[in-house]
């Protein structure tokens, strides 16, 4: 089995997801309209759209997925990926809260989350 993974989400991998595993998508921007919905999809629209992303993981010879993002879609894409042989995974990560100091003596909170692993989709 292929272990390379492909990022199909808006966003870039993290150093962590990097190290795990996971590449960037020559053509981020393609990958980013195609996830990214400015009107109520249609199901056919949403099954289109997933069989191209699909079919761009395929012809990279990838044998997972990073996915994530709109929850209406996210079956969408799992099935037209596993049409492919492509096992879609989503990453798991823990919230680590922080308080960072600031001057005149205000907090300021920040979470940062920590890249843990992959829950992959059967």
């Amino acid at each position: 089995m292929n272990d390379k993974i492909l990022n199909l989400t808006q966003h870039m991998a993290t150093p962590d997801q990097i190290k795990a595993g996971v590449h960037e998508p020559v053509h981020k921007d393609r990958i980013q309209s195609l996830l990214n919905f400015a009107e109520i999809p249609t199901e056919m629209g949403m099954r289109s759209r997933a069989e191209k992303l699909a079919y761009y993981a395929s012809q990279d010879g990838y044998g997972k997925a990073m996915i994530g993002g709109a929850p209406y879609f996210m079956s969408h894409l799992e099935k037209a990926l596993k049409a492919k042989g492509i096992i879609p995974v989503y990453a798991f990560s823990a919230r680590e809260s922080q308080e960072v100091e600031q001057a005149y003596g205000s907090v300021r909170k920040i979470n940062v989350f920590k890249h843990l692993g992959f829950y992959e989709v059967n």
